[in-house]
C-alpha cells in the first residue's frame, strides 16, 4: 500500500486522475493479501496488537521507500519520532 499511496509523489506531474487509477490498481492487488493476513493476525493477537505491529512495519517500510524510491532521506527527528513510536509499541505488549 506504500507504494500505492505515496508512489505518485514522485510523478507530480502526472494527471490526478490518471494517478488515482494506477494507485487503486496497485492496491487492488495488495488488498487481498491484507484481508487474510488481517483475519489470522487476529486470531494470535488483541486487535491493539494486531494494529500495533501494522503501524510499527508500516514505518519501517516507509522510513526505506523514502530513502529509496523518493530520494528523501530521513533527518534526526523522524528517527527520533520513530524510536518514540517503537517505545509505544512496546507498552502495548506489555502484560
Amino acid at each position: 500500500m506504500t507504494f500505492a499511496w505515496y508512489g505518485q509523489l514522485k510523478y507530480k506531474s502526472a494527471p490526478l486522475t490518471a494517478v488515482i487509477l494506477v494507485s487503486w490498481g496497485i492496491a487492488f492487488f495488495e488488498y487481498p493479501l491484507m484481508v487474510p493476513a488481517n483475519r489470522l493476525g487476529s486470531a494470535v493477537y488483541s486487535a491493539p496488537q494486531f494494529k500495533d505491529i501494522q503501524e510499527v512495519l508500516t514505518l519501517l517500510v516507509f522510513a526505506g521507500f523514502s530513502t529509496w524510491f523518493l530520494d528523501q532521506p530521513l533527518k534526526l527527528n523522524h528517527w527520533a519520532g520513530f524510536g518514540l513510536i517503537l517505545v509505544a509499541a512496546w507498552l502495548l505488549f506489555l502484560e
